[in-house]
Parts: C-alpha cells; sequence; structure tokens
C-alpha cells in the first residue's frame, strides 16, 4: 500500500486517527486537551483546503446506539469515497453496513478529518462507555482493513467501475421532550429503542413519558432513525436523529482519474 505524506500528489495518503474540534485561539494553556490535539492534527496533516493535505483520515468511533456497521459520508458528491464504501460495503456482506450522510446545510459539523481531502467517519455499536467488546473491535478491524484495501487497489491503478451506493441522509435530529425546566420529561420507546435503521411511520411510538404516556412521532411521512439513545448525545439534546433514503452514483475511477 501506498501511503504517502504532505506534498505529495499521486497516491492516496492515510489513514491517521482523529480527535477533537476546531481550535480558537486561546493559548495552549487555556485550552482542552482535544482542542489542542485538534490543532496538532491540522498541522501534521493539513492544512485544511491545501494541496499538502493528506487524502484519507480514518476516524474511529464507538457507539452506545445499535448502530452496527456504520460509515460517515460527509458530501454526496465524492466520488471516491462513494466508491470506497460501496467497496467495504460488498467486501463487508453479509454483514450489514450502512452509510450516514451528513451532507445538510444547517445539520453538518464541523470533524477534525475533515482536514483531510476524504475524511472517512467510522461508528460500530452498541458498545456501552467504558466496555471492550470483541465483537465489535473485529467489525472496525475488518472495516479498516477493507479501507486500507482499496486504498492499495486504488494506488495500484485498480479501474472501479461506475456503481450506486444507498446511503441515510440526515434531515433532522430530535430532542426529548422536556419541562420548563429543561429536564428530560421521557424517554425513548421501548419499540424505538435499539431500532436504529427501522422505518418510523407516523404514529409510530418513540417516546414514554416517566408517568407511562405515550408520545407518537408526529412526522408526515416514514423516516430512518439513527444513533437512538446515544450516551454522548444526551448533553447535546439529541435523542436520534431523523434519515431519508437516497440513492447516490459514482463514476468510474482510477488513480489516474483527473
Amino acid at each position: 500500500m501506498i501511503l504517502r505524506g504532505p506534498g505529495k500528489q499521486r497516491g492516496l495518503t492515510g489513514p491517521v486517527p482523529d480527535s477533537g474540534t476546531q481550535a480558537g485561539k486561546e493559548t495552549l494553556e487555556d485550552l482542552p486537551y482535544e482542542v489542542v490535539r485538534a490543532q496538532e492534527i491540522h498541522l501534521l496533516f493539513g492544512p485544511k483546503g491545501s494541496k499538502d493535505a493528506y487524502d484519507v483520515i480514518l476516524d474511529l468511533h464507538n457507539t452506545t446506539a445499535n448502530m452496527g456497521c456504520t460509515l460517515i459520508l460527509e458530501s454526496s458528491k465524492n466520488d471516491l469515497l462513494i466508491q470506497m464504501f460501496h467497496y467495504i460495503k460488498n467486501s463487508l456482506a453479509p454483514l450489514p453496513c450502512f452509510v450516514y450522510l451528513i451532507d445538510h446545510p444547517s445539520l453538518k459539523y464541523a470533524t477534525t478529518r475533515s482536514v483531510a481531502k476524504h475524511p472517512v467517519g467510522v461508528e460500530v455499536g452498541p458498545q456501552p462507555q467504558g466496555v471492550l467488546r470483541a465483537d465489535i473491535l473485529d467489525q472496525m478491524r475488518r472495516i479498516v482493513q477493507h479501507a486500507l484495501d482499496f486504498i492499495q487497489c486504488f494506488n495500484e491503478g485498480k479501474e472501479f467501475p461506475a456503481c450506486s451506493l444507498e446511503v441515510y441522509q440526515v434531515m433532522e435530529k430530535i430532542d426529548y421532550p422536556r419541562k420548563e425546566n429543561g429536564e428530560i420529561a421521557a424517554v425513548i420507546h421501548p419499540r424505538l429503542q435499539d431500532q436504529d435503521w427501522k422505518p418510523l411511520n407516523p404514529g409510530d411510538p418513540v417516546f414514554l413519558t416517566l408517568d407511562g404516556k405515550t408520545i407518537p412521532f408526529d412526522g408526515d411521512s416514514t423516516v430512518y432513525p439513527v444513533f437512538v439513545n446515544e450516551a454522548a448525545y444526551y448533553e447535546k439534546g439529541e435523542a436520534f436523529a431523523k434519515t431519508v433514503k437516497v440513492t447516490l452514483t459514482a463514476r468510474s475511477l482510477n488513480s489516474l482519474s483527473p
């Protein structure tokens, strides 16, 4: 596999671990570790948007939600990543692998992995925080291995024919029902719990209040919930995200393509 550093223009470079968020201008002593680390990543593997930026960063996460193997795509127009994700999905089969598209004008969030020209997010779950599960670790390793295999094939000049890819595009993030003081007033309904990627229809139960009242989904069409009851998203006010199915296409591709 060809993994070239900054300044090289042929082949693909990466992956590297990713963490944190974009840094501000405070002194290093005032900044949290994650922000300092983000600065280091930007300097080492960027600068973002420059010709010297790394080609690929794999950003590896586990989730408490029942997301299975999930790839996160930031742009619906990135032919190379559509091809890579198509390759990974086919290589993992029959193990399901889902693609979460965060290309939305108001919901797309900043990621440190976006320092690279082709940022790849990976989420595998469910896995409780602070717990190691052999099956989740194995699935993560397999995803990374198939991504590296794709990079090697690409750098060796393999032709990838035009392909299509089913993705789930985020449309809205749903908060928990809350009291006037901001406290959570309901939990995820048992019929929604662990149903990530499954159809959620108008009228289906989504929340259960502490006094036993069911709150139904008040949307006007079928959606597909993701990150249902994710532990890390309580502080962000997100009970789950609504997605819709979209099919993306990518042109044929090889390392000599413009």
